[in-house]
Parts: structure tokens; sequence; C-alpha cells
């Protein structure tokens, strides 16, 4: 097929965009669309209106994974996806996954207008629950695609209101045993993801297309110290086992880690300190930190996740203070498989677009995908790298810019052998 003719119908995305944002717990500018709430329910109806007005054919899965897909001449081949989700965290941007979704919508009806049919098929996914808002697990849907969950324990998971996930798929009516999700080996030919990049670099450099060619990977600790507390001024200094100043020291060691890894890709976030039972008269009785670390390179990763456990017990003990260390998740990181990330680069061209490589430091459905197929991702420039708030903006000639490379891409895989 002749893609000279391939145009991208800008407006279209940017109404389709605007119009999804409506479904929303929270008034606009800010989007709040939590796991199988009224208005993630909309929002998946209104997607699967969508996919079925293109000619799509939509199913579901046991966990609400949304598949759309164009049969391609030779349906029988491992098919080529794409794809991304459409949950968003509390007072959110409507950028965020949401341009992976549409995107793939729009590239594969603008791949439609040229008039032919791929080889293989093409299909877009919908993943569920990307975000970790509902059950605080992330990927939740791409997890149970790739294996990396065992159904039993994701059926358990419960929410704030002690719904397991069990009870609120079947009210959502995704019926059906959670060990039918896992895809089968050689499901899928390749899978490549449009994103907005959640950075500033591809702004600051002015630069069209990001082609990543690796996803960092979490993994997450919880650190609680523990000591008897006290009045603030009845207990003498020479008495205390405040767990407020382990906490502290560790805090900074944290930040230490991450900077003297050898490798500007090493980062590491303290995001919550609690401090119980915070009061200015009170020394405190347990603090809690839980500690993000992140890298492209997994086993340099876990040296600072040992360096920092490390120094989690020394603290503790110099303080005499209980300390409890729990290690709550760490996903491997993935490489890009090199064969998508030169379609990307090539599609880009042939467009007139920028190119250059990078990697993702938020990780993505995917990173569980890589394990199922070979995968890479499109980024997009978003305004000031701005993400995760209701200013999350991604201009739509960028938008435009970013399906058409999509398109191009989907179809140079769709065709291979």
């Amino acid at each position: 097929m002749d893609l000279d003719d391939l145009s991208i119908d800008e407006s279209r995305i940017g109404r389709e965009l605007s119009r999804l944002a409506e479904f929303s717990a929270a008034p606009a500018p800010a989007v709040t669309r939590v796991l199988f709430s009224p208005e993630d329910l909309a929002a998946r109806a209104y997607l699967s209106d969508l996919a079925a007005e293109a000619g799509l054919t939509v199913r579901t899965d046991a966990v609400g994974n949304l598949f759309m897909r164009w049969e391609g001449s030779q349906p029988d081949l491992p098919a080529v996806a794409t794809g991304s989700h459409c949950d968003a965290i509390p007072h959110s941007g409507q950028y965020d996954g949401t341009v992976g979704v549409l995107g793939g919508l729009e590239a594969i009806r603008a791949l439609q207008r040229c008039g032919s049919a791929p080889r293989r098929s093409i299909e877009l996914v919908m993943f569920t629950a990307e975000e970790p808002t509902r059950y605080g697990i992330g990927c939740l849907g791409s997890r149970l695609l790739a294996g990396v969950l065992e159904p039993a324990a994701a059926d358990a998971l419960k929410d704030a209101e002690g719904t397991t996930l069990a009870q609120l798929r079947a009210t959502a009516g995704c019926t059906g045993e959670l060990a039918s999700v896992e895809l089968a080996s050689g499901h899928y030919h390749r899978f490549v993801e449009l994103h907005i990049e959640q950075g500033p670099l591809l702004e600051r450099d002015g630069v069209d297309i990001g082609a990543v060619t690796a996803i960092a990977a979490p993994a997450a600790l919880r650190v609680k110290y523990g000591g008897p507390g006290g009045h603030a001024g009845a207990v003498l200094m020479v008495d205390r086992r405040d767990p407020l100043l382990p906490a502290a020291r560790l805090a900074l060691a944290v930040d230490r880690a991450a900077r003297e890894s050898g490798a500007p890709d090493t980062v590491a976030t303290v995001g919550v300190m609690d401090v119980h039972p915070r009061a200015i008269n009170s020394i405190p009785r347990e603090v809690t930190l839980e500690i993000d670390v992140r890298d492209i390179d997994g086993p340099r990763r876990d040296a600072v996740l040992e360096q920092i456990d490390a120094s989690a017990e020394q603290y503790g003990n110099d303080a005499r203070c209980m300390t409890a260390i729990e290690v709550l998740n760490a996903d491997p990181p993935a490489t890009c498989d090199k064969t998508i990330v030169a379609a990307i680069e090539a599609a880009a061209a042939a467009a007139g677009l920028s190119c250059q490589r990078m990697i993702s430091r938020a990780y993505h459905d995917s990173l569980f995908m890589s394990l199922a197929a070979p995968t890479a991702m499109i980024f997009i420039p978003c305004r000031e790298g701005i993400s995760h708030r209701p200013e999350e903006f991604a201009a739509p000639s960028a938008m435009a810019g970013g399906v058409e490379v999509l398109a191009r891409t989907l179809w140079q895989l769709a065709s291979e052998k």
C-alpha cells in the first residue's frame, strides 16, 4: 500500500480526547477515572462504540482488557498490537494513556482510508488499571496478560472499601477465570505503544518523536521505625529513642545512594514519610517511609536497594528503634526491540519528523508486554513535561505527528512475514 496518501484527522483526535475527558468524577480540567467506576465504564462504552464504527471487532477479557481488532488478509498470523490505558489517577490530566488508545484508533482509521487491509491483523488494546489507584498495583491488566501476576492473588486484591477484584469485575460484567487472561506464547508478533513523554526532554530539545529504547522499572520499599514515644518536654534527650531521626537519615541516604550509583539513569525518591502521632508536643512513636528506586539496569538498581536496606538497618540500630523493612515490588526493567525502534525511526523520517532515541523513566504497560512480545514505545512532547496534573497538555500537531509515526510503524510491522 502507498502511504503517501496517509492522512491524520488531527481535529478528530482532539474532539475524541475532549469527549473522553468528560467521563470524570472530578470537574474539568481535572480528570478522575478509577477502575470500574461509573466513569470508567462509560469511557469503555464510548471507546467500544468508536471501534465498532471503525469496523473493528471488539471483545473484553475477564479482567476488562479491551481488544479492538482490524482483521488482516492473513488472520491466522500473530497480530501486531498497539494500545495504552484510559484510567486516570484522581485530579490528573486528559492525555496520559489516552493518546495511545485514541491515537491508536486514529492510526488504524488512517490506514483504512488508504484502502488496503494489512497482511497481519492490527489489534488495539485498552489495558485495565495501568494506574495503581484502586488496588495499589499498577499495570494490573498487562501483568495478567504477561502472566507475571497470579490470578488467585489478583482476584483477592482488596480496595479501600474491602471490595475484592473478583467482586468488582463481576459487577462490571467481566466474567470468567482470570487464568484465561494470560496470552499464549507468540500471540502477538510485535507491540508498540504511543504515549506522551511525561518529561521535558523532547520539548526542551525541539524534537518531534522519541524512539524509546529501554523502560525503567521501579522497586518499592516500605521502612518502619518504632520507638516508645513520650512527652516532648518530659523525656530527656539522653533517654530518647526517636524513630524520626533514623528516618531522616535514611531519606538523605536514599538520595545519596542514587547519586553515587555511577549512572544518571538511577533515581530514588522518598515519596512517603508518615509520622505518628504527628503532634508538636509528642515524640514520634512510629515513622513509615515508602521509597521508590528506578533504573533501566536491573543489577545496578538492586545494588542501590541493597545499600538502602543496609543503611535502614544501621540507622535503626543506632537509634535503638524497632526496624521493619518490606519490599513492595521489584519489577524488571525492559529493553525495547531493536527492529521496532528502527521501524519507528524510519517512520519518523518518512513523516518528515525529527526523532531521537531515549529511555522511559516512567513505567507503562509496555514494560509487561515486553515479556509477551517484542515491544517498543513512541513518545511525543508534552508541555513542560507535566503529567498526572490537570495542566497536562500535548499539542494537536504533536499528537498528529505521533499518530502518523505509529500508523507507519504498524503498517511496516504488519507487513512482515
